[in-house]
């Protein structure tokens, strides 16, 4: 099925008239996983390697590569990424702040980079995860969302 794209077209948003301002991001999100998978994670027992410290390297490549990946972002100055996990019974959760300075907000940065980083565990994990038959009936990655934006005035 094609889609109709009018005469319009699509365009990046002109941002050439506004300041550079300093701007911070928050972001999170969590991956299901059976308890024994969190805690051969925590053992650093996962056959890949170290899950959480490949999934920050990830997240921070994400986060700087995010222009390459969403059509309409603008590529941004990175000033700073932070990658933090906490380890639950049942989940992980992943918190990134991003920092510039910079014209317009990063907010695509940040949602890629926690969608990248609970990629990454996912993909370091499927083999303690797969259940008999192949499929992933505990893995899920949920509640991704932006907690906050900040503009320095």
């Amino acid at each position: 099925m094609l889609t109709h794209v009018d005469e319009k077209g699509v365009k990046m948003v002109d941002i050439s008239d506004k300041r550079d301002i300093g701007r911070t991001c928050i972001a999170k999100g969590h991956i299901k996983l059976k308890p024994s998978t969190i805690e051969a994670i925590s053992k650093k027992e996962v056959i890949k390697g170290d899950v959480l410290t490949t999934a920050q390297v990830a997240a921070i490549m994400a986060v700087k590569n995010t222009s390459n990946i969403i059509p309409l972002c603008h590529h941004i100055p990175i000033s700073s990424v932070n990658v933090e996990f906490k380890l639950h019974s049942d989940n992980i959760e992943v918190q990134i702040t991003v920092k510039t300075t910079y014209k317009t907000g990063m907010e695509m940065e940040a949602l890629t980079g926690v969608s990248t980083a609970l990629l990454t565990i996912w993909d370091m994990v499927k083999a303690l995860e797969k259940d008999s038959n192949g499929q992933y009936p505990h893995t899920e990655i949920y509640s991704i969302k932006v907690l906050s934006k900040i503009k320095e005035c």
